[in-house]
């Protein structure tokens, strides 16, 4: 099975009734054979390139990956981290940054730095 950061990423563990069951190191959940829900999602080719290749630095599959976090909204009672819905004045800054309204470019980040001095 998979490797994390090189050391064994799976467990067997034989339940009270003498069944075995696999327990992922990583996330502390029991892989079961009993598995049946399925979950399609789109996504961007760039963003699933780019996920995919860190989950491989991390001995994890994509589905892995995916039943990590639907486990971690489980125990959370929600996102595993925080999404806030920005203030008025964030969404009037963010609307005037896709337009270009008040932005300021530069050739160098010394340059804006300086900027912020003056």
């Amino acid at each position: 099975m998979g490797q994390a950061g090189g050391l064994s990423r799976w467990r067997r563990r034989i339940n009270d009734d003498g069944a075995n069951l696999i327990v992922c190191c990583i996330c502390d959940t029991l892989d079961r054979m009993n598995k049946s829900a399925v979950v399609h999602a789109r996504v961007e080719p760039q963003t699933k390139k780019q996920a995919e290749s860190v989950l491989r630095k991390l001995g994890l599959t994509p589905t892995e990956a995916i039943r990590l976090f639907y486990r971690q909204i489980c125990l959370h009672g929600g996102l595993p981290f925080p999404v806030l819905i920005p203030n008025a004045l964030t969404k009037q800054t963010l609307e005037k940054s896709r337009t270009g309204e008040g932005v300021e470019t530069f050739d160098t980040l010394e340059d804006m730095f300086e900027s912020w001095e003056q």
